[in-house]
């Protein structure tokens, strides 16, 4: 009986693959093929429902467009949906909740700053990294958080130098009250006073308030040239309802809002809010492909009716940048992920998006849009080019920012806001 040998080549060949499986065995990671659970937390129930929602939409999007490339480092994304219910506490809750008992490293999520400053020392506690993905008053930063809209400087700063430029001279102030108002006002008077204009008059109202006749009120009396609207979540319809019935309107006395996006006005009489103006770095107006294939693939998810806004678009970015972090580390270790992550660069739907490694924030394009009868946005100045993120405004020092922030946290009886509205419900008309 004939034994047939097999050749040389053959071996070597056979010996090799033998080898290259065992290494690959050896040194992959323990956990592959799990997947990666993350955490959403936003605010699905209460005032500040109307804002999130779309912004967890626009994150399980980026999720689902991770997971159709075949996830990360052959593991699907997981996403951990959590509801903060518009309240500081509940968003300090359900952190720790995901952080210990889900089992996740890495949220996406907060709008208001109330919410974040809630949230910043359990992630800070538990090493978890949050990814923030709205505008805010600046004056902080965190290892372990990633800022994604935009900083003072990238919103606030060249927004009231516009309007000093292009609308008038006289300003009132018109927020929500809780620390982003609070610290963006604070902001605004700084720039104010430098341009040499007046800030007339102040107001602030309690989140989800519908009982606005104090600062219409106000407005009449003292006359402005300019509002400028740090409203957040629903208060923002009875605030310019109210304003239109006493005669006021975008052409006598046209209002800067800082947390009015597309969203929102889907929810507002839309024709009433023409001529007005709002500032962001993203809005779906900007033109380009990357833009349009934003918009066209949102839509192809949610409905031929959805529109996209900044923090939706912030939120997209940071799932993308965390993705393409991972990829580069080849793990999901919270250190290693963290390293890669310093100086990393997207091409968003805005245009391109740098993180500073410094800060944690993102290099930005400016934009001031106005409002128009088909509830977009024209784009009535940008900044041509992304901007450097400076949290810490250049008008005070650090250590005096913080002073300022302090000082209300300790008025507010250890509260980042003044009052408090009721977790997952809105406050009573």
């Amino acid at each position: 009986m004939m034994q047939s040998k097999i050749s040389p080549k053959i071996l070597a060949l056979f010996v090799t693959v033998i080898l290259v499986v065992g290494v690959w065995l050896l040194v992959r990671p323990a956990s592959s093929g799990a997947p990666i659970r993350v955490g959403v937390l936003h605010s699905l129930t209460g005032t500040m429902a109307v804002s999130e929602r779309s912004v967890v939409d626009a994150t399980l999007f980026a999720i689902e467009e991770v997971n159709r490339r075949g996830g990360l480092l052959g593991r699907k994304m997981v996403p951990i949906v959590v509801d903060g219910q518009s309240d500081g506490p509940a968003f300090a809750r359900e952190a720790e909740r995901l952080l210990t008992r889900e089992h996740v490293t890495y949220l996406f999520g907060c709008w208001t700053s109330a919410s974040r400053k809630m949230v910043k020392p359990v992630v800070e506690h538990y090493q978890g990294l949050l990814f923030y993905p709205v505008q805010y008053e600046g004056v902080e930063a965190s290892p372990n958080i990633i800022y994604t809209g935009a900083a003072p400087n990238q919103q606030i700063i060249p927004a009231v130098k516009w309007a000093s430029d292009n609308l008038g001279k006289r300003f009132y102030l018109v927020g929500s009250d809780y620390i982003f108002p609070r610290m963006a006002h604070t902001i605004m008077r700084e720039v104010i006073a430098a341009l040499e204009d007046e800030v007339v008059g102040e107001h602030y109202m309690p989140l989800g308030a519908h009982d606005v006749q104090a600062v219409i009120d106000d407005i009449v009396r003292t006359q402005p040239a300019v509002i400028l609207n740090t409203i957040n979540g629903s208060s923002n319809l009875p605030f310019f309802t109210q304003l239109r019935a006493v005669g006021i309107d975008s052409q006598t006395l046209p209002t800067i809002s800082f947390s009015i996006t597309e969203e929102e006005l889907r929810s507002m009489h839309v024709a009433d809010m023409a001529g007005d103006y709002a500032a962001w770095t993203y809005f779906q107006s900007v033109e380009g492909a990357r833009s349009q294939a934003f918009i066209e693939n949102i839509r192809s998810r949610y409905g031929p009716e959805r529109v996209v806004t900044d923090p939706m678009e912030a939120a997209y970015i940071g799932v993308l940048l965390w993705a393409q972090a991972v990829e580069l580390a080849g793990t999901v270790d919270l250190p290693a992920v963290r390293t890669v992550l310093h100086n990393l660069s997207f091409e968003a739907p805005g245009g391109m998006v740098y993180l500073d490694g410094q800060t944690q924030h993102t290099w930005k394009i400016v934009r001031i849009g106005q409002v128009q009868r088909h509830g977009q946005f024209a784009i009535v100045w940008t900044s041509g080019k992304p901007v450097r993120p400076v949290p810490f405004p250049v008008y005070r020092s650090r250590s005096e920012w913080q002073r300022v922030l302090d000082s209300f946290f300790v008025a507010w009886g250890q509260h980042w806001s003044h009052t408090v509205p009721t977790a997952g419900k809105e406050p009573a008309p």
